[in-house]
This record gives structure tokens, C-alpha cells and sequence, in this order.
């Protein structure tokens, strides 16, 4: 998958992953972006280890992995910020 669609599929995946989680505007463009292809670095590790495939281009399956690893990354960065505050 070229560049540019990984940079799509992280937005779109980052921007569904942040309305979910409740970070939602709070982000921005560029934090979605990285959220959604940090995600899918880790949706692809981990549906690939559970026997499942993993990112296989610019498909809505890539997109669902790419959101999965997404919410999973967000929920705990928001996990380890509230436990910093406290």
C-alpha cells in the first residue's frame, strides 16, 4: 500500500478511533493521522498473531483493522493520562 493511501486509511481510521474513545476534536487532523496508522501497525500485529489477515491494501477490511488498533492505542494513551493526573 502506497504512502498516500496509508496516510488516508490512517486519517479516516484515527477520526472514527477518536469519536469512540471521546478524544474527539481534541486531536486534530495530524494526531488522527498518526493515531490511525500507528493503529494499524498494531491492528495488523494483532490480527495477524490471532490467525485472522491483517492490513491487505486499501480495503474495508483495512480500514476496520486499522480502527481496531487505533481505539485499542487511544484508550490506553487516555488510560495512562488519567492515571498521570491522579
Amino acid at each position: 500500500m502506497g504512502l498516500l493511501a496509508w496516510i488516508v486509511l490512517g486519517g479516516v481510521a484515527g477520526w472514527l478511533a477518536s469519536l469512540v474513545v471521546g478524544v474527539g476534536a481534541r486531536m486534530g487532523c495530524l494526531l488522527n493521522i498518526v493515531a490511525g496508522v500507528v493503529g494499524a501497525v498494531i491492528g495488523g500485529v494483532m490480527f495477524n498473531a490471532l490467525g485472522s489477515r491483517g492490513i491487505t491494501g486499501f480495503t474495508w477490511w483495512s480500514l476496520f483493522v486499522a480502527f481496531v488498533g487505533a481505539v485499542i492505542l487511544l484508550a490506553l494513551l487516555r488510560l495512562v493520562a488519567l492515571i498521570m493526573k491522579d
